[in-house]
């Protein structure tokens, strides 16, 4: 969703390099393009206007700290007032100590409100919760049939009353069957339309003055953009939302939404969809989402995802390649395979940061990995170890060994190399220092 973001916001930081103060003409004229850059993202105005003005006022001279470019200073100053626009710090989810707690989806037909409901459920199981799912959509049976789907798919309880005619009726009854059946939080999806209609929201606005929910979730579509925002204040009007779920977020969108939408709102957001997949749900951090529009990835999401799959014999392996402070063709190859059976390849190499997606999102994607481990596998143990030994007849051989060309091979070392360079240096705090770290692909620097 943000590479395209990150592509132009890369431009812009690489023209402050070299320089060892900021000007005020410095500043200004990388403010210009960053005010084009965040509008033709679909950021709107007046947020823009109020970040380039915040950023104006802390860049404008600046000392350049040692190691630090003015680029990277800049982008500091910038991701940090992204941060706060999305909300500084990561929200929690409202879960009291009663039973059962009541969570309410509400949002426009087709923007993903009945999926994320199910998603919701199976993160709450995950841990250890026992949720049960709902809907009080009276009018369209298809509607419950689908949560209903979702709810077996996930191992996830269903509570279902086909002869309700309100709502009410339908949460009432589901809190009497949840305390039965020892369930603790209850999912309540609703209705759906494709416009904005007064007759949902005020059946909407009845639901949530008749009963207590502790979080109302307004799912919104970030492939809607400035639309959003829109709905998101139409909502406003009838009902207060505890919090914003965005959907699609792994889309090709142009991604300033996101920032319009938390911006306009000031509703913080509690989750992202990141894929289709029920699995596919993430708490938003903005200080991630932050570094993932600037183009620094969100590696620190990535590790979670590692350090999930992972079993203790592998950390203990992590562990001592640590220790050896190297970085090999084996360790790389390693990390591939672990990064295949982590999830889709797109959306794990957008999360790693731009300068290091290069190596891995070469022109055909699934079959550019499948043909960068077959040039590594076709490297002797001490290749693998020691690339600079790699002559021109070794390179003939694993070209071949590989069904690759010599071009191919030689381009796989000098990108590996650029990657050796930035590791030696992401270790000692070089790149970006004022982004936390704990580690990239599984290693812990």
């Amino acid at each position: 969703m943000f590479e395209e973001l990150a592509e132009k916001f890369a431009s812009i930081f690489k023209k402050l390099r070299g320089k060892g103060r900021l000007t005020a003409e410095d500043v200004d004229a990388a403010l210009r393009e960053l005010r084009l850059v965040l509008l033709e993202s679909d950021v709107h105005y007046r947020v823009v206007k109020d970040l380039i003005s915040r950023v104006r006022e802390r860049a404008v001279g600046q000392e350049v700290l040692e190691s630090v470019t003015p680029g990277e200073m800049v982008m500091k100053i910038l991701w940090d007032e992204i941060r706060q626009i999305l909300g500084g710090e990561v929200r929690a989810l409202h879960l009291p100590s009663v039973t059962p707690v009541l969570f309410l989806f509400v949002g426009l037909q087709g923007s993903g409100k009945t999926t994320t409901c199910g998603k919701l459920g199976l993160f709450l199981k995950e841990r250890h919760y026992f949720p049960l799912l709902t809907s009080t959509d009276t009018r369209r049976p298809a509607a419950r049939e689908q949560l209903r789907t979702l709810a077996v798919s996930t191992g996830l309880d269903f509570f279902d009353l086909p002869g309700a005619s309100h709502p009410c009726e339908v949460v009432r009854t589901a809190k009497q069957y949840a305390r039965e059946r020892g369930r603790d939080v209850i999912l309540v999806d609703t209705a759906g339309r494709l416009h904005v209609e007064e007759e949902l929201l005020a059946e909407l606005r009845e639901l949530a003055q008749n009963e207590e929910f502790h979080e109302i979730f307004l799912v919104l579509d970030a492939t809607t953009g400035q639309e959003a925002v829109k709905v998101a204040e139409r909502f406003r009007e009838w009902i207060e939302p505890t919090g914003i779920i965005l959907t699609k977020v792994d889309t090709d969108a142009r991604g300033g939404a996101v920032l319009s939408i938390v911006a306009q709102t000031g509703w913080p957001v509690k989750f992202v969809g990141v894929g289709e997949k029920l699995g596919q749900l993430e708490v938003f951090h903005p200080e991630r989402m932050a570094s993932r529009i600037l183009g620094m990835g969100d590696t620190l999401s990535l590790i979670e995802k590692i350090e999930r799959a992972i079993t203790e014999e592998e950390r203990k392996k992590i562990e001592q390649r640590i220790e050896r402070e190297e970085f090999t063709f084996e360790d790389f190859l390693e990390e591939l395979r672990r990064l295949k059976q982590l999830g889709s390849f797109d959306e794990l190499v957008n999360m790693l940061p731009l300068q290091l997606r290069g190596m891995l999102t070469q022109v055909d994607g699934e079959k550019s990995l499948k043909r960068t481990e077959a040039i590594i596998l076709s490297m002797t143990k001490e290749e693998r170890r020691n690339p600079s030994i790699i002559n021109a007849s070794r390179k003939r051989r694993i070209a071949q060994g590989s069904g690759t060309t010599v071009q191919e091979v030689n381009r796989l070392l000098r990108e590996f190399e650029e990657v050796r360079k930035l590791w030696k240096k992401m270790r000692k705090g070089h790149v970006f220092p004022f982004a936390r770290k704990r580690g990239f692909l599984g290693f812990g620097f």
